[in-house]
């Protein structure tokens, strides 16, 4: 009896009223491990983009991906002509080919968005327009979100209403609108009634992200990545 009292004690040595040191240890220790390999992000390599399909290398192991699917807790949210969006363990990451997430990644908190420069030196990324996906370049240069007229078609903007202005580019004077957009989110970044310019004509290709969004966020760029963050 005496032998089994100190046994008990020695594997057990827990405070009074409390639960044996060594009964709460090994689930712990489970649940740790768990933890651990559960949020240990993969390697993800950007391969290959194609229109609304991504080629990725998660683990080492190659995978094409359609909008919306996933693989090995790898979602793919958005792929464009130079950059994909990828959610990994419920964040967003903007990536450029040959770029990689690595096993030492750490999701950016919430409401931050990191945009990779690509090879022309421009920022672009993917955003939500009026509910609607377009790609974007941020443009710290222009005054205004700006699109051509045939993309503020398919938003749905009604340009008979807006009001009619003009704008110079290098081809000159050319007639715009002036619009509200009723939203502008980049990365869960969501702006509501963005004043924005709509030219007349295919300029600019790519809907410009000036400054009447930017003024509402915070802008910082290091070693070719572009962080846009939510003002305090």
């Amino acid at each position: 009896m005496i032998i089994a009292k100190k046994l008990k004690r020695l594997l057990c040595p827990a405070a009074e009223g409390g639960l044996p040191r060594l009964l709460r240890l090994p689930g712990m220790c489970v649940v740790g491990l768990l933890c651990s390999v559960v949020n240990a992000a993969p390697q993800i390599d950007l391969e290959g983009l194609m229109p609304k399909t991504a080629i990725l290398l998660v683990d080492g192991e190659r995978k094409m991906l359609r909008e919306g699917q996933s693989f090995k807790g790898v979602t793919l949210i958005a792929a464009y002509s130079r950059t994909a969006t990828l959610e990994v363990q419920g964040k967003q990451v903007v990536l450029g080919l040959s770029q990689r997430v690595g096993s030492n990644y750490q999701a950016p908190p919430a409401q931050v968005v990191s945009i990779s420069r690509n090879a022309s030196l421009q920022y672009l990324t993917n955003a939500s327009i009026n509910g609607r996906k377009v790609e974007v370049l941020v443009d710290t240069g222009a005054n205004m979100v700006a699109m051509n007229e045939s993309e503020a078609l398919r938003m749905g903007i009604n340009l008979k209403q807006a009001a009619p202005a003009q704008v110079e580019t290098a081809s000159g004077v050319v007639p715009a609108w002036s619009v509200s957009l009723a939203s502008v989110d980049v990365g869960g970044i969501r702006v509501n009634n963005v004043p924005a310019t709509v030219i007349a004509g295919a300029y600019p290709g790519t809907v410009l992200l000036g400054m009447t969004y930017l003024r509402h966020v915070k802008i910082e760029e290091n070693k070719g990545i572009l962080t846009l963050s939510r003002m305090q």
